[in-house]
């Protein structure tokens, strides 16, 4: 019983982010979600009271995946040998989880700033991050090229940044760049320059 309450949640988080995404945070009603869900409201009620709710649910789940990245990086005894695999674990979460949340926190930025700026559990996890993508770096170029490295991820997982008549970025190739940008092959390239 406890897998069909999980997966109704999760369709009913799935649903209503992309209701949130077409829509519109402010425009998308409860009883909306419900009709694309096929239930009555008081059923969705007894998953989300609100779509508040909805939101800080996706979110907790986001931030308790994260988490599970974050306790695997401060692990590690080496940081600067974990970073690829680091790396290579945000690229999983953010092309898996990440992406629809992303896109909804791209085209709701009002609603977002407005009702989950103090309730936003990412903001920390992901200055917790670029620590771990910067630690025991001392050269300020070499720290930079690091944080840019998550910033390749995010843009190689959005869809607005996924040009497909010039072939664009992809997950793929965003995570090339991404390791790139922290491989000492990167790190002599980006000296040369």
């Amino acid at each position: 019983m406890a897998g069909r309450r999980s997966d109704t949640r999760e369709r009913i988080q799935q649903i209503a982010l992309d209701l949130f995404v077409e829509q519109g945070y402010e425009k998308t009603s409860l009883r909306e979600i419900a009709e694309q869900l096929d239930v009555t409201k008081a059923a969705l009620y007894y998953h989300f009271r609100t779509k508040e709710d909805i939101v800080a649910s996706v979110l907790d789940d986001l931030a308790a995946s994260l988490d599970e990245v974050l306790d695997w990086g401060k692990a590690q005894q080496d940081l600067v040998q974990a970073r690829e695999e680091l790396l290579r674990r945000l690229a999983k979460l953010i092309e898996g989880k990440f992406g629809p949340v992303m896109r909804f926190m791209q085209e709701n930025q009002p609603a977002l700033k407005h009702t989950f700026h103090e309730r936003n559990p990412l903001v920390g996890r992901m200055q917790d991050v670029f620590g771990l993508l910067v630690a025991d770096e001392q050269d300020p170029a070499a720290q930079l090229r690091a944080r840019l490295s998550l910033v390749a991820l995010v843009i190689g997982n959005n869809p607005q940044f996924q040009g497909e008549a010039d072939g664009g970025a992809s997950p793929e190739v965003a995570l090339e760049v991404a390791l790139d940008l922290v491989s000492p092959r990167g790190e002599q390239a980006g000296a040369a320059t």
